[in-house]
Order: C-alpha cells, then structure tokens, then sequence
C-alpha cells in the first residue's frame, strides 16, 4: 500500500488546513491503473466527495481516502516532499501502477486492458499500431478505438474481427461483442492504405 513520508505528511496537513474547509482531507487514486497510461494522483476530498468502499488511512492531520480499485496498483508506492529553492515538490513513486493485475473479482474493463496490453498490442506494435478500451457499452460490449499504424488501416477490418474481437471473446465470456469508434477516414499513418 502507498506510503506517505513524514515531511510529505507535514505538507499536506499544510496544505490543507488552508483549505479552511472543516474535515477535507485527501483522495490518492490511480487513472487507468494497469495500462502504459496509468497516472497516480492525489485531489483534495471535501467533505461527501470519498466513495463509500474507499479505503481510509489516518496520518498526522489529515485523513487519506484510498480508492479500493487502485489499492493493488499503489503497492510499493511513495508520496515524498522535497524543499527546495522554490518552495518544495510533492512526488508521487507508484512503480506498479502501470503493471496489469488480475484476480477473480477484476473487472471486465481490468481484463479487456490486460488482454489488450499484454497480447493484442505487441503484435500490433510491429506496425506501429495499438488499441485500447474507450469504454464498456451495456456491461458487455467492448468499445475500442485503433491508433498509429492501424488508424485508417485497410485490414482493419480483418485485425478487429479476427485478432482483436476473438482473443477478447475467447477469454472473456461476459464480454459479447467488441466495436471499432476509430475514424479511419485519417489514413496518413496506416500501415496497408
């Protein structure tokens, strides 16, 4: 689980109690947790503004909500603050936040992302291309859009429905159909044109 160093606790009991905002606290959460996009942040929590399967941590002063989704992504992490000649900086380590976790309870959209990540997207790197989730449609549909070499892509296609959509299907049973929002009208990177 994420760590927050003394001085960074000291900052941030600093930082908000000149919110003047009785009960703030902080939110530490991972956007697009096990992807190459993965993004840790912490946001102020204002009163009524933690979820309710957060999970709560009380440091020195201040209280963290931790989003339970981001808890196996934040293992090993650090949240430090340096002084330095402009005051100081807040840092944020998470080296497993970008490492694709998977258990019996993980989500579709958790699955879809390792799938894509870790088989569709090494091959489809060897022609500059990639795809990921866009969203999950009426809990079962895959929402993908195609990007680099396969953005207007003529054997788009064949990859979608022969590559892309089968491996999904075959390993993901709660998943029904997979569809393609990319707009391949833009074909200045497409590997076969």
């Amino acid at each position: 689980m994420v760590s927050i160093t003394e001085s960074a606790q000291d900052y941030l009991a600093e930082l908000l109690k000149k919110q003047k905002c009785e009960g703030i606290a902080v939110r530490i959460f991972i956007l697009d947790a096990g992807t190459p996009k993965a993004e840790t942040c912490i946001s102020f929590c204002r009163p009524g503004e933690e979820k309710a399967d957060d999970e709560v941590k009380q440091y020195k002063g201040f209280k963290a909500f931790i989003d339970l989704h981001s808890i196996p992504f934040l293992e090993d992490a650090v949240v430090d603050f340096a002084k330095d000649s402009m005051g100081g900086q807040l840092t944020i380590k998470a080296p497993n936040s970008r490492l694709p976790k998977l258990s019996d309870d993980s989500s579709i959209a958790d699955r879809i992302n390792y799938i894509l990540y870790n088989e569709i997207n090494p091959g489809l790197a060897a022609h500059g291309g990639n795809v990921t989730l866009e969203e999950i449609y009426d809990e079962n549909i895959a929402i993908l859009r195609f990007g680099g070499g396969c953005q207007g892509c003529g054997m788009v296609d064949v990859t979608l429905k022969e590559g892309v959509e089968k491996a999904l299907l075959a390993q993901i049973p709660q998943l029904k159909e997979v569809r393609d929002i990319t707009d391949h009208t833009v074909k200045e990177n497409a590997f076969y044109q």
